[in-house]
């Protein structure tokens, strides 16, 4: 089971920026841009967040989301390089399966889901993309995926048995 986590507690690596969106008001002088950036951190160690930020300038807009997504952070079940068992996230129109797989294999994935993907710390996946390919649903499809995942243990303590 994925759980919360405190920010000073860890050290995150280096953010991903998933998509920066422009978009324009017309007013008197002309246009005025506004900018939205998508934003993937993590500590490649099992613990990720992600979140958005708005602004009139691209960095900006990359701060803030920085700064939110160190308030959304989660560590997620890993087993060696890879996820504990096959997993499907939904949101949206998004929907993105994800699968362990043998080591060596890499990350097969496109570039959302492998950004999420590296910041959590797997290096081998199979992940399949089914539905709207939209980048905020995207990621918010994969976060599903990763907060749905129990390790070995907990799947013991929750049945009350032993697995081999």
């Amino acid at each position: 089971m994925a759980i919360r986590i405190d920010p000073r507690d860890i050290n995150l690596g280096e953010e991903k920026v998933v998509k920066i969106n422009r978009t324009s008001a017309t007013v008197k002088g002309g246009r005025r841009f506004s900018f939205t950036g998508v934003v993937v951190i993590g500590d490649e160690k099992g613990v990720v967040g992600w979140a958005t930020g708005k602004a009139r300038e691209v960095p900006n807009a990359v701060d803030k989301a920085v700064r939110n997504a160190r308030k959304n952070l989660w560590r997620v079940p890993l087993y060696k390089h890879t996820i504990p068992h096959e997993v499907v996230g939904k949101f949206g129109a998004s929907s993105v399966k994800l699968m362990p797989a043998a080591p060596g294999t890499g990350i097969i994935a496109g570039a959302v889901v492998r950004a999420v993907l590296e910041s959590v710390g797997v290096h081998d996946v199979l992940t399949k993309v089914y539905g709207s390919h939209n980048e905020m649903n995207l990621v918010q499809a994969v976060f599903d995926a990763l907060l749905k995942l129990r390790s070995k243990k907990e799947i013991e303590e929750l049945r009350g048995v032993k697995l081999s």
